[in-house]
């Protein structure tokens, strides 16, 4: 989940024992999840998926970060097809074959958050669906990737973009992105998906930050619907997200949502993590 820009103190810099409460609140949120990715299938709503999500958070020691943030009223976003980020979980919102859905999900365990995304296909889709969610989820592990201590923030932003711009003609979501994360859900910096590399803030062993690029099929325009909170597509064509909280350490980014710690992705990528 993102946060608006706005000014707030340094980047929080955490103790050892400071991310080892992060990564209990990572993996709550990674294994919940996983339990929702497992739940996914035509005829389930989103509403199910919403009490899922908090049963397994407040059932495994963790408090939803979401409920009641600004007023949002459930555990998770859940957003279907064309929505982009923040969509309301619904009792009338009926998964359907062939249908996408991002499944957005913080925790809180003892204090410390957790923030991570994914975009789940529903029953079979489509070739080009399939490809946006790869496109979309190998991005985030290249910006993650490229967030080691010495670099600068915008490396971050410019491994996403240059992976997308790479992989054809998608439009990323401008306006909303990545966030720093630790004590609250959302704190400064912004992380945005695109832009010029070396710009911002050195990375700094102790620094966590949560990574997120959202990709759509069509044009990167967007609006907010009447419900304050739902984004979509201007042009009705669909969009992935997937998300990731990860610490800076000096032996390389340590993925703290995902329940190998991105050991695999880092391989994929050739990373040395």
């Amino acid at each position: 989940m993102w946060g608006r820009r706005r000014r707030g103190p340094a980047i929080q810099i955490k103790t050892a024992e400071q991310i080892e409460l992060m990564r209990a609140a990572g993996l709550l949120v990674g294994r919940t999840l996983q339990v929702l990715r497992e739940a996914v299938k035509p005829g389930i709503t989103t509403a199910d998926l919403d009490a899922i999500a908090e049963d397994h958070i407040r059932s495994n020691g963790g408090v939803p970060s979401f409920k009641g943030y600004h007023g949002f009223p459930a555990t998770i976003c859940t957003s279907v097809n064309e929505e982009i980020v923040h969509g309301i979980p619904s009792p009338r919102k009926v998964l359907r074959e062939g249908d996408v859905i991002s499944i957005d999900c913080g925790a809180i365990v003892a204090g410390w958050h957790g923030d991570s995304a994914i975009t789940v296909p529903v029953g079979e889709i489509t070739a080009e669906q399939r490809r946006l969610l790869e496109v979309t989820e190998t991005a985030l592990w290249h910006g993650l990737a490229a967030g080691v201590a010495g670099a600068r923030l915008t490396d971050m932003s410019h491994a996403i973009e240059s992976y997308i711009r790479s992989q054809g003609p998608y439009g990323i979501v401008e306006g909303y992105g990545g966030h720093g994360i630790g004590t609250q859900m959302h704190m400064d910096p912004l992380i945005p998906n695109h832009g010029r590399p070396g710009h911002g803030p050195v990375l700094e062993p102790g620094m966590c930050f949560a990574v997120e690029p959202m990709v759509n099929l069509g044009t990167k325009a967007t609006r907010e619907l009447e419900d304050g909170w739902t984004v979509v597509t201007v042009d009705g064509r669909h969009s992935a997200h997937f998300e990731h909280t990860f610490a800076v350490t000096e032996d390389g980014p340590r993925v703290l949502t995902a329940l190998d710690e991105g050991r695999e992705w880092f391989a994929r990528l050739g990373s040395s993590r």
